[in-house]
């Protein structure tokens, strides 16, 4: 509801877009030349690119990341632990703002996307953020174990394949 009811903070979006950009290249031994953000849109020019350069930001929540960086360092600094009800919230929130926005935007066109192919495009930013859920999910809430979250993806992906066996 809040983000049909309170304008979009397009900017914050578009600042965190292209920094996801610019951190991929950085991951991938690149260098960032030029950045430019405004709320109409952004660029950045990077000396290298690829496919997970140009999709991470519609499947890396950066802003999450860093709410998660900033409680570590300050968990580990300060003992946190008592505030983890606000960290949860506030990473529901960075998510939350994520997939809205994200959503928003692929409803126009985007270069990124179209450069890599609407098909190709939309299966690894699905993908992606299957991972980041299945990854993200149990590292966070420490009550699911990673391999017990990848099970249950693997049990109900193999329960889909028989069911479209049967159906095709």
């Amino acid at each position: 509801m809040i983000f049909f009811l309170l304008p979009k903070p397009v900017w914050i979006y578009v600042f965190g877009h292209e920094l996801t950009h610019a951190l991929w290249t950085w991951l991938f031994g690149g260098q960032v030349k030029k950045m430019k953000v405004a709320s109409s849109g952004g660029h950045v020019v990077i000396s290298k690119t690829n496919f997970v350069i140009a999709l991470a930001p519609y499947f890396f929540p950066i802003y999450a990341a860093i709410v998660i960086g900033v409680f570590a360092l300050g968990n580990l600094v300060w003992n946190w632990h008592g505030y983890l009800v606000w960290f949860h919230l506030c990473v529901g929130a960075a998510y939350a703002f994520h997939v809205t926005l994200t959503l928003h935007t692929l409803r126009t066109q985007q270069s990124d996307v179209t450069s890599q192919g609407w098909l190709f495009s939309a299966v690894v930013i699905f993908l992606g953020n299957v991972c980041v859920l299945l990854l993200g999910i149990p590292l966070l809430t420490a009550r699911v174990g990673l391999l017990d979250s990848l099970g249950w993806w693997a049990e109900s992906t193999g329960m889909i394949l028989h069911w479209l066996q049967r159906v095709i």
